[in-house]
């Protein structure tokens, strides 16, 4: 059995129909019920998270891996990780897969992400089997676009030609479905990028030849950019961010082979999770 947190999120909803088709028996943990998909088979739903050592005992019962995925405001408080690992390691738990980020390598003094890098230390020192993954920036974020492309066919968006090599969540959860299924990815650190870098401009015009629409791109000062993220991401988180989209260092411009290593195909690119996700955009 294999337990997976975060299971209705952006990783973990596609990890956990991965797993399912591969025959196994997966505990998919959310914050909030999932009434919708307790007919998955082989998929049993119940609520808790990474947070709440006490609250994932139940679901920890008899699975031999965890999925941890930190999201939201678990990104910046909550128990300490030592008691989500010791409850791991009393239920039984084997091998654990930690999703961290690649700023926790590149920038190792960031404030925005202390806790995750707080979670690895936790994850080492576990004794469990582990595996750490350390994605770039998602290709997924573009959904904060969504709703004025809908209206209005714009996007707004600072930074508008600094290229990323932004990464396919799906491509994040079929390498935390490797590492949860089979052996030799123990003690393993893998960085995950896209196939190659993508500015917020030509992102925009990606979106704009699937429609089959003009999208305009307004760029928005760092400022303002600050002002919209503050409403619903902490301080440090903003300007972690920010730091990263405006001036990535070379480490965060890098293209990391790992997607293939471990899938033995390329890493998929941002028109393919766009193609994929173009009802949200309509």
């Amino acid at each position: 059995m294999i337990t997976v947190t975060g299971a209705t999120g952006t990783i973990g909803r596609t990890l956990v129909q991965l797993l399912a088709e591969a025959g196994e028996e997966v505990v998919a943990v959310s914050r909030s019920p999932r009434q919708a998909a307790t007919d998955v088979q082989g998929v049993r739903w119940a609520q808790g998270h990474v947070g709440d050592a006490a609250g994932m005992r139940a679901p920890l019962t008899g699975a031999r891996a965890l999925f941890v995925v930190l999201g939201g405001t678990l990104n910046a408080w909550g128990e300490p990780p030592e008691l989500l690992l010791r409850a791991a390691t009393d239920a039984g738990v084997q091998r654990v897969v930690l999703v961290s980020s690649q700023v926790s390598a590149t920038r190792p003094e960031a404030p925005s992400h202390a806790r995750l890098r707080a979670y690895e230390a936790a994850v080492r020192a576990s004794g469990l089997d582990f595996t750490i993954l350390r994605p770039g920036g998602f290709a997924s974020n573009a959904l904060a676009w969504a709703e004025t492309i809908r209206a209005k066919r714009t996007v707004f968006a600072p930074f508008a030609d600094v290229a990323l090599p932004v990464v396919d969540p799906a491509d994040i959860a079929a390498v935390a479905a490797t590492a949860l299924r089979e052996d030799g990815h123990g003690g393993r650190v893998y960085e995950l990028t896209g196939p190659e870098p993508i500015s917020p401009r030509q992102q925009t015009a990606v979106v704009s030849a699937a429609l089959g629409e003009e999208v305009t791109l307004v760029e928005l000062s760092r400022e303002e950019a600050h002002a919209a993220m503050s409403r619903f991401m902490p301080e440090e988180a903003v300007t972690g961010t920010l730091d990263v989209l405006g001036a990535p260092l070379p480490s965060e411009l890098r293209i990391s082979p790992d997607v293939e290593t471990v899938l033995g195909r390329p890493a998929g690119g941002f028109g393919g999770w766009v193609e994929r996700n173009l009802p949200a955009f309509r």
